[in-house]
């Protein structure tokens, strides 16, 4: 089943610390365009869906709906609903009993609530790796690939309170990102597909925004360049992760790395990344590392054991984190009751099995080393955005 809108998804996607945010908060405040929080349903709920078993079972149906509905980071998305009847409206809206039925609703929800708008867009980095699966749901969705000079993301996401550790891992992951695109940049036509450099839109916002809306068939709005204004923008300014979206775009982070980065830093990066970074149009300076397997293996378990131990750290993602673990609770509370078992997993279900598919599902740390370091898991406080 797949689901045609005459006014088509926009997915916005990119390896994280790329812009994709700053890209959601612009495109939000277009005035035909709504665009909620990051949800990171394709990570956690596309791959799993056979863990609820026949959907067409009211039970079932309902189940993966309130996990959706009452699972997202922001509670429902700042919309003023009545807890009690969300879940029925959402699934009175759905237009097919499926997965993207519930998405579809969802984010229609939030278009009306957000203004009456026409279309809606989402904005989820890891999308990135699921692109074939919303063009089997959505087969007209437009995407938007956020790339960002991937020593700079890299710097980032280590002064960040979620991301890897070191930059071994940090590369890896940037790297990772960048070839799950290759085949959909290649396939996707320009009515489809657009590529956009995070370095183009903050040094030219003006002619990137107005590219942008040429290629989504919009109008141009000089509303989008106050993003800064808009709520969504104003609760993430205020966390040390996302101040740039506390004020109108700048260039100052155009080559961070050359300050957070060492020179040996720089070298593990190339060795690392270094082949997509100059396929993503960007020069390297310096020569590779030499790095051993039993070293690159080191960077993986001290990256795994310091993001556990940095859950509870002030700004930590302990509660998303427990939200997320919570869901691999439930999927083998159902498979207890009965309701799927081992032969149900579909053959080569990405990304099941994939050594990263903690990393691609959204997970801020690997449930070996929480178990291992008896992290305890909390639902209640700050939630980091």
């Amino acid at each position: 089943m797949s689901i045609v809108l005459k006014e088509r998804p926009i997915i916005m996607i990119g390896h994280e610390r790329s812009g994709t945010t700053l890209v959601m908060a612009m495109l939000g405040c277009h005035p035909r365009i709504a665009v909620p929080e990051v949800v990171w349903y394709y990570t956690r709920f596309r791959p799993y869906l056979y863990t609820y078993g026949d959907l067409r079972k009211d039970e079932n149906f309902r189940t993966l709906a309130e996990e959706m509905v009452f699972g997202l980071k922001t509670p429902f998305w700042g919309m003023k609903v009545n807890p009690r009847t969300i879940l029925d409206e959402i699934i009175s809206d759905c237009k097919e009993r499926s997965f993207a039925g519930i998405y579809c609703a969802m984010h229609e929800r939030y278009a009306k609530e957000a203004g009456n708008k026409p279309r809606w867009g989402e904005k989820t980095p890891h999308n990135l790796f699921f692109v074939k699966e919303i063009l089997e749901d959505f087969p007209n969705a437009q995407f938007i690939f956020i790339t960002r000079d991937g020593r700079d993301a890299s710097a980032d996401y280590l002064e960040s309170a979620f991301g890897p550790t070191n930059i071994f891992c940090a590369a890896e992951s940037w790297a990772l990102c960048q070839n799950a695109v290759k085949p959909w940049r290649k396939n996707l036509d320009s009515s489809q597909w657009m590529d956009l450099k995070y370095e183009d839109l903050v040094r030219d916002p003006g002619k990137l925004l107005k590219r942008t809306c040429e290629f989504l068939g919009e109008e141009y709005s000089p509303a989008m360049h106050d993003f800064f204004k808009s709520d969504i923008a104003k609760a993430r300014g205020t966390t040390k992760d996302h101040k740039p979206l506390g004020h109108a775009t700048s260039d100052q982070y155009i080559g961070i790395h050359k300050n957070l980065l060492s020179i040996r830093d720089q070298r593990i990066f190339a060795t690392v990344a270094g082949k997509e970074l100059k396929e993503a149009g960007y020069e390297l300076n310096v020569e590779p590392a030499e790095i051993p397997e039993e070293q690159a293996a080191l960077y993986r378990e001290l990256d795994g054991r310091i993001r556990a131990a940095t859950l509870e750290a002030p700004e930590g993602h302990i509660v998303y984190e427990s939200y997320n673990d919570w869901l691999i609770d439930q999927r083998e509370e159902r498979k207890r009751k009965g309701i799927w078992k081992d032969s149900d997993v579909p053959k080569n279900q990405f990304p099941i099995g994939h050594p990263h598919e903690e990393m691609i599902m959204g997970q801020r740390a690997w449930r070996k080393w929480k178990e291992a370091l008896s992290i305890k898991r909390r639902y209640v406080g700050k939630t980091a955005l």
